[in-house]
């Protein structure tokens, strides 16, 4: 059995530490990402150094953010093909081309399990950028005997269904994005119902909700009271009636939970 600790940044940021490897994804560690605005402070770089690789779903800024990849140095990033040429040639040295289909061995000098990755189908077509490539992707992660899915960015679409054959298994830990940085989500999203019924299509046995209650437009006095704060609890409120077997972790930026192999 392995365990492991996922720590959640915010936004679509997360820390995974699993068979002696860390991994992490989407990494917004800076204030800002482009106008948009971060609710709190920046993530203290103690819970995110030195990473073993880095997931990167998209090019969006929210994904994205050149300042904080810059951070990281010459850490693997793992992207779409597309994406990864575009990183090295706006200065992230460690951009890794990952064709669907591919598994990747994350590299270590550690003496640890091979913990692997796989990029999958994401469905995030809405909102093109003019100056970026617009691939996009999910990933499954294989650590010790911790099945991991990472959705991305992306609405529902079928080849969700295919994650447990990939993984060889009902997922043990699943991220899954269930709202935005802002009251209405635009195409190529999760709202939490839907979010909670991927969980239940993948067999999650525990969840994580991610992108939401972290970023906002600077216009956001200006909309509903408390809407950053719904869309967590909303998605536990669906699981318990879409994904019954699932365990919601509901996490605040910085905090984490541990995680074990189920099968």
């Amino acid at each position: 059995m392995t365990q492991g600790r996922v720590t959640w940044l915010g936004h679509a940021s997360v820390v995974l530490d699993v068979a002696g490897v860390r991994l992490l994804t989407d990494p917004l560690l800076r204030e800002h990402a482009g106008l948009l605005r971060r609710r709190g402070a920046a993530p203290d770089p103690v819970l995110w150094r030195d990473p073993d690789a880095v997931l990167l779903s998209h090019l969006h800024y929210d994904h994205a953010e050149i300042g904080s990849l810059e951070l990281l140095g010459h850490a693997p990033v793992v992207a779409a093909p597309a994406n990864a040429r575009w990183l090295r040639r706006h200065g992230i040295p460690g951009g890794v081309a990952l064709p669907e289909g591919t598994w990747w061995t994350v590299p270590t000098t550690r003496r640890t399990r091979a913990a692997q990755v796989r990029a999958i189908p994401a469905v995030h077509g809405d909102r093109p950028m003019p100056h970026r490539p617009n691939a996009a992707c999910g990933f499954v992660v294989r650590a010790g005997d911790l099945r991991i899915w990472f959705a991305g960015d992306t609405g529902p679409h079928p080849a969700m269904a295919e994650v447990p054959a990939l993984l060889g298994g009902r997922v043990d830990l699943a991220l899954v994005p269930v709202g935005g940085w802002g009251p209405r989500l635009s195409g190529g999203h999760l709202d939490p119902v839907q979010a909670a019924r991927a969980c239940a299509l993948v067999g999650a046995r525990v969840a994580v909700p991610v992108h939401w209650g972290t970023l906002h437009a600077p216009a956001s006095r200006r909309l509903p009271p408390g809407w950053m704060d719904r869309a967590g609890p909303a998605f536990r409120h669906a699981v318990r009636h879409e994904a019954p077997g699932c365990e919601v972790l509901l996490l605040a930026p910085g905090e984490s939970g541990l995680v074990t192999s189920g099968e």
